[in-house]
């Protein structure tokens, strides 16, 4: 069975950065496409970014592009988020999800206040 574990989540001023990680486990990242999500309080579960297989195709939200980037490290298994120029609207809790397999990880709090 596949396990997904964030970190990197915290407390940011507004306009500050984070990178978020995603360790992968248990099957072959490297086959998956895979995908950041967030949710916030009283708010569906929307896609933040998508990226390929290969990391050399990415998508984005509207809300996020030019601000966030998704990349991936297949040899470590590790699909990461970089945020900057982060705004309180981010607030959330992220997660990253494997396409194909359905695999969820537990999240992490990102929070963004002044």
């Amino acid at each position: 069975q596949g396990q997904l574990v964030e970190s990197g989540g915290g407390l940011v001023h507004p306009g500050g950065f984070l990178r978020l990680s995603c360790a992968a486990s248990g099957f072959t990242f490297s086959d998956y496409v895979m995908r950041w999500y967030r949710q916030a309080p009283g708010n569906k579960r929307e896609v933040v970014a998508t990226i390929s297989v290969a990391g050399d195709s990415a998508f984005y939200a509207d809300s996020v592009k030019g601000r966030f980037t998704i990349s991936r490290d297949n040899a470590k298994n590790i699909l990461y988020l970089e945020m900057n120029s982060l705004k309180s609207e981010d607030t959330a809790v992220y997660y990253c999800y494997c396409v194909g397999r359905d695999y969820w990880g537990q999240g992490t709090q990102v929070t963004v206040s002044s």
